[in-house]
C-alpha cells in the first residue's frame, strides 16, 4: 500500500515529536518535578530552551514527559481497540447468528453511553490511573472497529472468490489471510489513525477537568489548565502544550488519509 504525501508529512510530525520526548527525557538536566523558585517562568534560554513554568520547573521536560504519556497512552489504545475490534467484527459475521447477536447486543449498550461518560466513569473509580483511561478509551473505541468490520466481512464471506476457496478445503485462517484481511485492512488503518488522535484529545479532555492524570505528573491538558492564569504574563507557556495538541491531532489525521 503506497503512502501518499499527506500521509509521509503526518508520519514525519509524528515521529518528529517522538524523538523530541525520547531525547529529551534522555538528555535533559533536569527532572520533571524539579522546582526552582529562583526561575519562575523565565522565558527561552540558552539555559531552559523552552523556558520554566510557574513553579520553576524545565518546561522542556515537562513536554518531553508529557508527549510520551500521550504517545504511549494513543498507541496502546490503537493496538488493543483495533485488535479486540477486529476479531469480534470477524467473528460476528463468520460465527453465526447467535454469536452476531450477542456480540450486537453488547456493541448497542455500549453506543447507549457516550463515550466520554464511560471514560469519566472509569476515571471516578481510580483518579489519576493511567490504567483506567487506557481501559475507558480502547472499550469505547473498539466498537467502531467492530461495527466497520463486520459490515465488511459480510460482504466478503458472500464473495464468489471466498466461497471458491472454501470449497477447495482451505482453512479459515488462510481464507481471513487471502480474502477478509485486504479488504478490511484499509478500513482499520484508518480508524486506528483517528482513534490516536481521539485518545489523545479524550486524555487532555480529562486533565481539562482535572479527572485526568494528576500532579505532579505532567500531561497535556493538565498542563494547559495549570498554565492557564499565566497566559498574560507568559503566552509562551500556555502555547506549548496546545501548540503540541494540535500538532499531534492533526499528524494522526493526515495520517488516516486514503491509501493508494
Amino acid at each position: 500500500m503506497k503512502m501518499r504525501s499527506s500521509q509521509w508529512l503526518g508520519l514525519g510530525i509524528l515521529l518528529s515529536l517522538l524523538a523530541f520526548s525520547v531525547l529529551g527525557v534522555s538528555f535533559s538536566p533536569y527532572s520533571m518535578s524539579e522546582q526552582n523558585l529562583n526561575a519562575i517562568m523565565e522565558a527561552p534560554s540558552a539555559v531552559h530552551w523552552l523556558g520554566t513554568d510557574q513553579y520553576g520547573r524545565s518546561m522542556l521536560t515537562r513536554m518531553a514527559h508529557a508527549v510520551g504519556l500521550s504517545f504511549a497512552l494513543s498507541l496502546m489504545c490503537m493496538l488493543t481497540s483495533s485488535i479486540v475490534g477486529t476479531a469480534f467484527g470477524v467473528w460476528a459475521a463468520w460465527g453465526g447468528k447467535k454469536v452476531d447477536s450477542v456480540l450486537g447486543v453488547v456493541v448497542n449498550i455500549l453506543l447507549a453511553l457516550p463515550g466520554l461518560v464511560v471514560v469519566l466513569l472509569f476515571a471516578a473509580i481510580v483518579p489519576g490511573s493511567f490504567l483506567m483511561l487506557y481501559l475507558a478509551i480502547s472499550l469505547v473505541q473498539w466498537v467502531e472497529y467492530f461495527r466497520v468490520v463486520r459490515a465488511i466481512t459480510q460482504g466478503v464471506i458472500q464473495s464468489p472468490a471466498r466461497q471458491s476457496s472454501a470449497m477447495m478445503g482451505f482453512g479459515r485462517w488462510y481464507q481471513f489471510k487471502r480474502h477478509i484481511w485486504p479488504a478490511i485492512s484499509p478500513s482499520v488503518f484508518t480508524l486506528a489513525a483517528f482513534g490516536g488522535a481521539s485518545a489523545i484529545l479524550t486524555m487532555a479532555s480529562l486533565g481539562f477537568v482535572y479527572v485526568g492524570i494528576q500532579p505532579p505528573l505532567a500531561e497535556l491538558g493538565l498542563m494547559t489548565v495549570e498554565l492557564f492564569p499565566y497566559y498574560s504574563d507568559a503566552p509562551w507557556l500556555l502555547a506549548q502544550p496546545l501548540v503540541v495538541i494540535a500538532l499531534m491531532v492533526f499528524a494522526f489525521h493526515l495520517l488516516a488519509g486514503k491509501r493508494a
